[in-house]
């Protein structure tokens, strides 16, 4: 008689917490969940070393607006009561961020809406990736660097994926796909960065205008530049050239 082959058991369910503890061990990522008051319920270890915490009951029960500095904790409440209040979610969010020691640095935002079992919006949870730095010896990367360099040479310029790819020896879907690869983000958005990056740099440097300003990033409309900035900074041009001290060198 034929054996019957012997039934695999099953793993065992890690807990909540099992996993949530994964989140500890990435040093380039901020993982929280917060309440429907938009207050902290879990933070990773990177979170807290962003914001210079001893331990993670010191932020439990507080919102984003107390715990950052403003503009920047403001801004990160008002996206956490937008995705509450509407129960949309907020993917890959392009924007600015500050560390401890006061450096600038870009990071891709995702946020969620943690729902009950009858679908009512209780929470959310979510992430923030810090963009990588990838190898300056490699030749991807190399081409990668001319076109962005190119790209910023002419920032008050339209984009044409095709014609910077050919420029720096790739296909268009080869630089698409490095972009990707080594950033996390699409030429597209690397364009709209390095836009952004030069607003912030002639806001601090220069007494332009912000129509100006705006043409020299490439919009020809004041009011959609101002609309974008606020967008991916957190705050007017105005406001931001005003809290931001000039730029030494």
């Amino acid at each position: 008689m034929k054996q019957r082959p012997e039934t695999a058991q099953p793993l065992p369910r890690p807990s909540w917490e099992e996993l949530l503890r994964l989140f500890d061990v990435l040093p380039d990522v901020v993982f929280f969940v917060k309440d429907e008051q938009a207050r902290y319920v879990y933070v990773n270890e990177t979170l807290l070393r962003r914001v210079g915490t001893g331990g993670k009951s010191a932020l439990l029960g507080r919102t984003a607006r107390e715990v950052f500095p403003p503009p920047w904790g403001a801004r990160y409440t008002e996206q956490d009561e937008a995705v509450l209040r509407t129960g949309l979610a907020i993917r890959g969010h392009l924007e600015l961020h500050r560390y401890p020691n006061g450096r600038e640095g870009w990071c891709l935002t995702y946020k969620f809406p943690l729902r009950d079992i009858a679908g009512r919006v209780v929470g959310l949870y979510g992430f923030s990736r810090d963009l990588p730095r990838p190898d300056p010896g490699a030749f991807l990367y190399r081409a990668v660097a001319e076109a962005l360099a190119r790209m910023r040479e002419r920032l008050d310029e339209p984009l044409q994926v095709g014609e910077l790819a050919r420029q720096v020896g790739l296909r268009p879907e080869r630089l698409e796909r490095a972009c990707r690869t080594l950033f996390g983000l699409s030429p597209r958005q690397m364009l709209l960065q390095a836009r952004m990056e030069r607003a912030m740099e002639l806001l601090r440097r220069t007494d332009w205008s912000i129509a100006q300003i705006a043409l020299a990033c490439g919009y020809g409309d004041q009011s959609a530049f101002s609309r974008r900035f606020r967008r991916i900074v957190g705050m007017s041009p105005q406001r931001f050239r005003r809290l931001s001290p000039p730029a030494s060198g």
